[in-house]
């Protein structure tokens, strides 16, 4: 989370889940134990005052979700681990105060205009179904110059496992159903939020190959995530000999690449392919953005026709690098 000096005192997340973010919001709270919470002082070093509060300065999380069960899942873990850490624990609560809230992310927000200073999700934008109007909710709550800062799966993920199941699906049935849930390309995401009023967007992507014995494994994985294929259009059973076939047809296609491959361990003598491939790759493809609700003080492109020079004027000097 960026840093600035007032920092970003009252903070929504939405989507919050079973609350990772907040525990990533106060798990740095013991590197300046001797900050004095809630005090101001001006003595305070920039790298001191993003801690005044939680990580970025936020004092206070509203956590929401629509699950009270996810939102709630791990209440008694924490108030163990609170318990056998003594006092150790002690200090989450008035670093970085936390509300849960159970709420419905596609209805008006329940929050008056210009709440938050901040407003955050991780990973939950794929499930909503009217994301513009999720938007527009969201900056209405922004205090002007509020931050919205997001992270979500890009329409590159799980192209494997699509892919693969499309085939298997082809080859056994002649048709072609969802297997994976929709994801927003990163084309889009600039398009929503400048259609939406925020202002300065900035977007970045992040790419991530993780390996996976084979395909079932991975989609026992999404379903233990919760990530599995929620589309309402998908159908009702997929028959086993699709699944064979779609974990053969990834196992051909992706393999996890060996360090020695193209090496002397590369045979080709009809070995097994179970004895040189140690597993399947899958990727994801990770959004970051970050964009702004308006405020006088942010910065503003100069009114069209004033320039007082032509591009052709413009010189442009070439410089050995030695200087």
């Amino acid at each position: 989370i960026c840093v600035r000096e007032e920092g970003f005192p009252l903070t929504l997340e939405i989507g919050a889940g079973a609350g990772f973010v907040y525990e990533a919001i106060v798990s740095d709270s013991g590197l300046y134990p001797d900050i004095d919470i809630g005090v101001g002082n001006d003595e305070l070093s920039l790298m001191e005052k993003e801690y005044l509060g939680g990580r970025g300065g936020i004092r206070k999380l509203v956590q929401l979700d629509s699950s009270s069960e996810m939102l709630h899942r791990d209440d008694l873990f924490r108030e163990l681990s609170a318990g056998q850490a003594g006092n150790g624990d002690k200090n989450n609560s008035s670093v970085c105060e936390t509300y849960k809230l159970v709420a419905e992310e596609e209805q008006p927000l329940p929050f008056p205009d210009g709440t938050f200073d901040l407003v955050i999700s991780s990973m939950a934008f794929h499930w909503i179904n009217d994301l513009p109007r999720l938007l527009t909710e969201i900056k209405r709550t922004l205090k002007p110059d509020g931050c919205f800062l997001f992270a979500l799966p890009g329409g590159n993920t799980l192209p494997e496992l699509r892919s693969s199941l499309i085939l298997a699906e082809l080859e056994r049935t002649g048709g072609v159903s969802t297997h994976v849930g929709p994801y927003m390309d990163i084309s889009d995401v600039g398009s929503l939020l400048t259609g939406t009023g925020f202002r300065l967007p900035t977007i970045d992507v992040d790419e991530i190959q993780i390996g996976y014995p084979n395909m079932m494994v991975l989609m026992e994985h999404l379903g233990r995530m919760g990530e599995g294929n929620a589309s309402v259009n998908r159908r009702d059973r997929v028959g086993l000999g699709t699944f064979l076939g779609g974990a053969c047809i990834y196992r051909e296609l992706y393999p996890v690449e060996s360090p020695d491959e193209g090496g002397e361990n590369d045979k080709s003598d009809g070995g097994c392919a179970s004895e040189r491939e140690e597993g399947v790759v899958a990727s994801a493809q990770i959004i970051y953005g970050i964009a702004w609700k308006e405020h006088e003080s942010q910065q503003t492109p100069l009114e069209r026709g004033s320039a007082t020079r032509k591009m052709s004027e413009i010189s442009v000097t070439k410089t050995s690098g030695r200087d």
